[in-house]
């Protein structure tokens, strides 16, 4: 692949501030990687390369002022569940093949003004409702690693995207670990930033979604954390159609010792050893680093995992959802709403639980700055194991174990990439305190530097 395509967002950037390359140039290169690995990896559903080369023109004109924007002439990826002026945002919906925004997502806005080019918009899962990436209309986006394993979901397209080189910056979102997942079975980075933080507007109906929207956050996704944290710096921070987004520091004070806990039993599951070498790994690097590490359980989490079930799936799935999505899906949502709707906790009960929770997690912070863990309880499974009969519903439930905290709790989540086992990324989840992502992205910043060179971008494996 070209060079270009090797480089990160930030190191594309800086090499382009200084003329050493231009946008134009950065562009061309990754439009060329799309047309080259695009087809054996499903990843990018529309190419944008008429407004990004156009855009790039711009780019390589601009004052010196502009240069400077941290995101400057950068190609960047969006989901197609998130809103930009221009292109459908269709969830992966043959009913919304034509469903046109009448505003780009502020997120989205915010990369643009900071510099950043759409190139091309990715795929989903219908809805984004499961952990694997497949629709039918645009098709099944393949793992780059093993096409006959899931790439994850639901931003499973930038996710692939970026493992091989086609983007080196993607914008998604997590409600169940949507950004996490895929980033895990890829093996790149990202980051499910505190709630809040990063303003949620949608300008296509339903734009006032159900409580579980507390839960969902757009996010960055990169090949390394320092990506990470400008994309949130530019991200962050209130917008007026969100009433829930808000201003809060990006950082804080660093505890002094930094501590670390590190969670390697997930009750009733067995981490994969490759999931375990990873975590201690991370580990080893944060001591090495001069962080004091623990090994210790956290807080609750079944119980965390139960109220993430109850508000997510309260009220169950409509029929409307049947009017749109294919019936093994269908299916698939029904069985998930029987098995997390517990009856044995009515809403209220589960949002009192959901606050109380978060006061645990919270004095377990105050402890430790960082908690380090699986992303997954599993290694990345065979595509449509999610949707089989009798068992899909299962296989997303065990598998989300220790995503289900950043978004039942609101806290940041990093996703990070620690190496290759057996032909397949390994990798780990950073969890910090609710509004100090920052330390989380610290403590993924040290250990990133600690791991050595990241595993992607690759050629996808045919």
């Amino acid at each position: 692949m070209h060079e270009l395509c090797t480089k990160t967002a930030l190191e594309l950037a800086a090499l382009i501030r200084t003329g050493a390359t231009s946008s134009t140039e950065v562009v061309h290169a990754h439009l060329e990687r799309i047309a080259e690995v695009n087809n054996h990896t499903n990843a990018v559903v529309v190419t944008l390369a008429e407004s990004a080369l156009a855009s790039a023109a711009q780019a390589d004109e601009a004052s010196e002022t502009e240069r400077a924007r941290p995101f400057h002439g950068v190609p960047m990826t969006v989901k197609e569940n998130l809103d930009v002026m221009g292109t459908a945002t269709t969830s992966g919906i043959p009913a919304m093949r034509e469903a046109m925004p009448t505003q780009t997502a502020p997120v989205v806005a915010r990369m643009i003004a900071a510099g950043a080019i759409p190139i091309g918009r990715t795929n989903l899962p219908e809805m984004g409702s499961r952990l694997d990436t497949d629709n039918p209309l645009r098709g099944r986006t393949y793992n780059p690693w093993n096409p006959a394993l899931t790439p994850g979901g639901s931003s499973g397209g930038d996710a692939a995207a970026l493992a091989t080189g086609m983007t080196p910056f993607g914008i998604g979102n997590d409600i169940g670990g949507s950004l996490r997942n895929p980033a895990y079975c890829c093996g790149i980075a990202s980051l499910k930033p505190s709630m809040g933080r990063v303003p949620l507007v949608m300008s296509l109906d339903p734009m006032n979604s159900m409580t579980s929207a507390a839960f969902l956050s757009d996010g960055p996704m990169a090949r390394s954390v320092v990506d990470l944290r400008a994309g949130l710096s530019v991200m962050a921070g209130r917008h007026r159609d969100d009433p829930q987004s808000i201003d809060v520091p990006l950082s804080g004070a660093v505890p002094n010792p930094r501590t670390a806990a590190l969670i390697t039993n997930i009750p009733g599951h067995t981490l994969p050893a490759a999931t375990l070498a990873a975590i201690e790994r991370a580990g080893q690097i944060l001591t090495t680093a001069g962080w004091d590490v623990d090994n210790v359980e956290a807080p609750e989490l079944e119980r965390v995992n139960e109220v993430w079930g109850k508000v997510l799936m309260n009220g169950g799935v409509g029929d409307e959802v049947a009017a749109v999505v294919q019936p093994s899906v269908f299916r698939y949502m029904q069985d998930l709403g029987r098995l997390l709707d517990t009856q044995a906790m009515d809403l209220t009960t589960a949002l009192n639980e959901r606050r109380r929770l978060m006061r645990v997690w919270s004095i377990f912070f105050r402890k430790y700055a960082v908690a380090v863990g699986p992303t997954w309880t599993c290694l990345p499974w065979p595509i449509d194991s999610d949707i089989a009969p009798d068992l899909g519903a299962q296989v997303l439930i065990d598998t989300v174990r220790f995503i289900t905290p950043g978004n039942a709790l609101g806290i940041p989540g990093v996703a990070l990439p620690m190496g290759v086992d057996d032909g397949l990324p390994t990798g780990i989840q950073v969890y910090a305190d609710l509004y100090r992502d920052d330390l989380a992205l610290l403590a993924a910043e040290d250990i990133e530097r600690g791991r050595g060179v990241c595993p992607t971008p690759i050629d996808p494996v045919r």
